[in-house]
């Protein structure tokens, strides 16, 4: 039985987000809980009352201090975005970034943020932060963010710690549970989340045994820079500048062109692109190590949205018809499947 998906993921706290990332919107905010184990936690407020309480639960009324840290780049500005669209409790925003980048104003839903130094002691001043930066500077700071009572919790976004023993790599929908007591928290590959928002109901009911993803990954997946040199070499080729488009961030060429290398490759054949979707998948859904997963990951020349195609085979016998149900109530996942009226998943109506 063979399902597809086409959407954007971003991890989010809770599990409720905009459905251009494959999640939801909701005001539940019950899936993330986290012990901080906070005496004084900084509740934005203008008595500057503090509420004793011996853990941070997000399942909570009261506003947070919450940072981002690489908030200018492509996947910052994603998730602050994400921030503004749900009914996520943010009292304070604080955003962090580079030398180059300190001091400037950026509007939010929540007022005119200047974009701070980052300092590992002002980033521990929050509540929660996310890291939406390279894994090098997750491995440097975020252990040092959390550390500690009063630390920070952290959501890395980063491959810093996903396979990290002890770390929880999470999907809210599917494995919220793993990050009871824990202070960082890491987010899975963007492609391994998107399919899994639409394997786990079906594993659940029938009971996965195998799968084959191929993913048609957008030039976001590089950031903004991928971004932008999608859009400058198209420009430059249709205008007649050049007939190939120059590649400095892409292996190849990606304007009028595909390319089946994302990442380095490995010794087994695969990228590591490809190995992060079987790693990642057997970790969150608890499969074992030697669990059958295979993908084969392509760049594709669409600015945004991951596409994916994904052929799972079950335990058991599958009911096209149950399945079909499962998925339209799953939290996260929007059922759409009307081919005689055109109606299929595609970047263009998924971001």
């Amino acid at each position: 039985m063979k399902f597809s998906t086409a959407t954007g993921a971003l991890f989010a706290i809770a599990s409720s987000a905009s459905t251009a990332y494959g999640f939801t919107p909701s005001t539940s905010l019950s899936s993330f809980t986290s012990s901080r184990n906070l005496a004084t936690p900084r509740l934005s407020n203008p008595t500057n009352t503090y509420i004793s309480r011996k853990s941070l639960s997000l399942h909570m009324s009261a506003s947070l201090s919450v940072g981002v840290v690489g908030a200018t780049g492509a996947v910052g500005k994603e998730i602050v975005g994400c921030l503004e669209k749900r009914s996520f409790p943010v009292g304070n925003l604080r955003i962090f970034g580079s030398e180059r980048s300190a001091g400037k104003e950026v509007e939010t839903k929540f007022g005119k943020v200047t974009v701070e130094l980052f300092s590992e002691d002002s980033a521990r001043e929050c509540d929660v932060v996310f890291l939406a930066v390279d894994g090098d500077f997750s491995l440097a700071h975020a252990e040092n963010i959390c550390e500690g009572d009063d630390g920070a919790v952290v959501i890395d976004n980063s491959s810093a710690f996903r396979q990290v023993e002890g770390i929880p790599l999470v999907v809210p929908e599917i494995n919220a549970e793993t990050t009871k007591g824990k202070k960082l928290i890491a987010n899975p590959n963007c492609t391994t989340a998107i399919g899994l928002m639409a394997v786990w109901p079906l594993h659940k009911l029938f009971g996965l045994n195998k799968m084959i993803m191929s993913t048609y990954q957008a030039a976001s997946g590089a950031g903004q820079p991928g971004m932008d040199e999608l859009t400058d070499g198209t420009k430059a080729v249709l205008s007649g500048e050049v007939d190939v488009a120059e590649n400095k961030i892409f292996a190849h060429p990606l304007p009028f062109n595909v390319i089946p290398h994302i990442d380095k490759f490995q010794e087994n054949g695969y990228t590591k692109e490809e190995m992060k979707v079987t790693w990642e998948t057997r970790k969150i859904c608890g499969l074992a190590d030697d669990f059958p997963v295979s993908c084969t990951a392509v760049r594709i020349p669409t600015a945004r949205a991951h596409s994916e195609s994904i052929v799972a085979l079950f335990d058991k016998e599958v009911d096209v018809a149950e399945a079909r149900k499962v998925l339209a109530v799953s939290p996260g996942v929007k059922l759409v499947d009307n081919p005689d009226k055109l109606e299929y998943p595609m970047p263009l109506t998924a971001t």
